[in-house]
């Protein structure tokens, strides 16, 4: 079954041999890489088109201009190949057997989206003591709570993604879909190991707290939930977020 890995990439000339070469090395080896260049002014499209000379399972696609990470995402999710879809962010990198044992659950449950948890590194590669445990299943007001499902380890059916997918980079979008996905009745299988490594960066969408708290609320208006509820659960994320980001300082 082949997995078609999307990678957007926007100047990401320091990181982003880091995250090719962790999907290389995984143990399932039966996926095509997708890089998307967001029209990068750095050597991004330089280090990434090397890696497409060694290896036929990557693949490049470049951007005429700059069209924001939900944009870029969605033109490699229309060029994929696979009947599955894995997303890597080009700052964070995957364990060798995370695919692999993602693979597993899907077959054992019949899951449409299943998920890992993540161990942190800083923005020089340095690994962090702090890992972020999720359940082994999740679903809608649970997730509403909090936003327990990294992007960069989601493996989901390429239907379910394009059916649920937001285009906007002024709210968390990924959150959105998830949302969307699981509002239907499904439910998200959860991998409680750290086979995502996510890169902690002040750059992110999310690394700004201020920010990602009005892309949050951004986030629960646009899947419908009125000004009551969205108050209600911006409070469950103010809470957790304390939490989680106390143990990540």
């Amino acid at each position: 079954m082949l997995v078609s890995v999307i990678m957007p990439a926007y100047n990401a000339e320091k990181y982003i041999r880091q995250a090719i070469e962790s999907v290389q090395a995984q143990t399932y080896q039966e996926w095509e890489l997708i890089v998307v260049d967001d029209a990068s002014t750095d050597n991004t499209y330089t280090i990434v088109n090397e890696y497409c000379q060694e290896d036929s399972r990557i693949k490049l696609l470049c951007n005429s201009q700059n069209q924001g990470v939900s944009r870029t995402r969605k033109n490699g999710v229309e060029a994929a190949a696979g009947e599955w879809i894995a997303f890597l962010d080009s700052d964070d990198a995957w364990h060798p057997e995370k695919l692999e044992k993602q693979l597993e659950i899907q077959k054992e449950h019949n899951a449409k989206l299943i998920f890992t948890g993540s161990a942190f590194m800083d923005s020089e590669g340095n690994p962090l003591e702090w890992v972020l445990h999720v359940p082994k299943t999740i679903g809608y007001r649970q997730l509403l709570k909090q936003n327990l499902i990294s992007n960069s380890s989601v493996l989901i059916e390429k239907r379910s993604y394009q059916e649920c997918a937001v285009l906007a980079d002024d709210m968390h979008e990924d959150f959105a879909c998830w949302l969307r996905f699981l509002r239907k009745g499904n439910m998200a299988y959860g991998i409680d190991e750290p086979l995502l490594i996510y890169r902690l960066s002040a750059q992110s969408k999310s690394g700004n707290k201020l920010k990602a708290a009005k892309m949050n609320w951004k986030t629960y208006r646009t899947v419908g939930l009125n000004s009551v509820l969205a108050i209600y659960y911006m409070g469950w994320y103010v809470a957790k977020s304390i939490l989680k980001y106390k143990n990540l300082v």
